[in-house]
């Protein structure tokens, strides 16, 4: 019976993983599969009561140690002032915010993995200009310029002493 549910998790990891890979979506280098494959079947194992056949300190200690391979370099992520091209997929982008956090990421956390500078942008050149200069055109931040002026206005002149 261990030897039919241990052949069962490893034909359902298989199956599992083919299907996985066959999505389109899913981008892997060969070099990966076997890393996932093994993955799956120690959850598959797990989820079935069964102890994993590798340690669970193994598996916690490898997403810490692993370094992630940029898909572009950062001047070539950069190269185009219409899109930003993601070090995830190398895919271009207008803005990163929400690439990355379907990736679970936040901008910091994306800089960190990558070693980017605190100064990398999240937002492509051209679609920052096109926002700010739609906000202009709109009046956002307006306000606090015309508090400004009208307390300069509303506040009296210094007086000044005449010269004798």
């Amino acid at each position: 019976m261990a030897d039919e549910n241990t052949l069962n998790s490893v034909e359902l990891a298989t199956e599992l993983t083919i299907a996985w890979l066959g999505n389109q979506n899913n981008r892997v280098m060969a070099e990966e599969v076997p890393a996932f494959l093994r993955s799956m079947h120690a959850t598959i194992t797990e989820l079935a009561g069964a102890p994993s056949s590798s340690s669970n300190a193994s598996d916690d200690e490898a997403p810490a140690d692993e370094e992630f391979t940029p898909a572009v370099t950062v001047r070539k992520s950069l190269a185009s002032k219409d899109h930003i091209l993601s070090m995830i997929d190398g895919k271009p982008y207008k803005t990163l915010r929400r690439h990355l956090s379907t990736h679970g990421l936040t901008p910091e956390q994306y800089r960190e993995r990558y070693n980017l500078k605190a100064d990398y942008p999240m937002v492509a050149e051209t679609y920052s200009e096109q926002r700010r200069a739609m906000a202009k055109k709109i009046g956002l931040g307006q306000k606090g310029r015309a508090a400004k002026a009208q307390a300069a206005a509303e506040s009296p002149a210094p007086r000044r002493r005449k010269a004798v």
